[in-house]
């Protein structure tokens, strides 16, 4: 099973799998699932850890591309459609960050792993994380 991964979920894998449900800490580490992080949520952590607002134990350079080949998770670029579907959802949830990866999801047919309540608002399958 393909899923996209919430900015959120991507970092509790490295530093605080507890957080998760026993099934969604399943589905995060079974091998034969293909887990996804979004570009958009590799700027997200860029723009926090500047502002402040998240701590990383390198800088987000360095510290996504190598989390992500530690644990297997594959990119996902934005494309002009995401970003279109993106400006067209309803205004269900202002962050912009998370109405990309509705977007992404909507269009890659991937659900979302996600502890936000706010994303099930929209028309896409959503896996709870917690």
């Amino acid at each position: 099973m393909k899923i996209l991964l919430d900015t959120h979920c991507w970092l509790w894998m490295a530093v605080t799998p507890e957080r998760f449900s026993g099934s969604a800490l399943d589905l995060v580490s079974d091998p034969d699932n293909r887990l996804f992080l979004s570009a958009v949520s590799a700027w997200e952590i860029s723009i926090k850890h500047k502002l402040g607002k998240l701590e990383l134990p390198l800088p987000p350079q360095r510290y996504v591309p190598s989390r992500m080949e530690a644990t297997g998770v594959e990119g996902l670029a934005a494309s002009h459609a995401h970003g279109l579907r993106a400006g067209g959802l309803p205004s269900h949830h202002r962050d912009p960050f998370d109405r990309m990866l509705v977007a992404q999801a909507q269009i890659e047919r991937m659900p979302l792993l996600t502890a936000d309540h706010q994303i099930h608002l929209y028309d896409l399958e959503v896996i709870e994380a917690i």
